[in-house]
């Protein structure tokens, strides 16, 4: 079972230029040993920071056309600011490891992380089955 565990963006990381600007070494240390744990125990499948939604754009569909949006977006509580991609064998599993994820801006600032589970290949019908494959395929390929 795939999760990822998203961090919501909040103020102060859409207003960062650098990677890690505004958040203080206990942070990023705290970061760096969990995501090192995650590894050690064989569960980490990726994790990274996202740039400021300023650096973005969204791509808005509607009756057929497609419209480019260009960042920063306002509703920072839409926004993430980076994620971490986990394999494990339950859902409980998934969760303890949410539960120890460090606050992501610090233990004194508010942050907030979701957790969702990825859809895998048997969730879907036998017939979307084959073009969701060859999907995956075509984006593990790319890397």
């Amino acid at each position: 079972m795939r999760f990822m565990i998203m961090v919501r963006a909040t103020g102060a990381s859409e207003a960062q230029t650098r990677p890690g600007e505004g958040v203080d070494a206990k942070v990023m240390a705290e970061m760096a040993a969990y995501h090192e744990a995650l590894a050690k125990a064989g569960v980490l499948l990726d994790a990274n920071g996202l740039k400021p939604s300023a650096e973005g754009w969204r791509v808005h569909y509607s009756n057929g056309k497609r419209t480019v949006i260009d960042g920063p977006f306002a509703e920072t509580k839409e926004l993430i600011a980076g994620y971490t991609m986990i394999q494990v064998r339950s859902r409980e599993e998934a969760m303890e490891w949410a539960r120890r994820f460090p606050a992501p801006f610090g233990e004194t600032k508010e942050g907030t992380i979701e957790v969702r589970e990825v859809f895998e290949l048997e969730d879907f019908e036998p017939a979307t089955a084959g073009a969701a494959a060859h999907d995956h395929e075509r984006q593990t390929t790319r890397r």
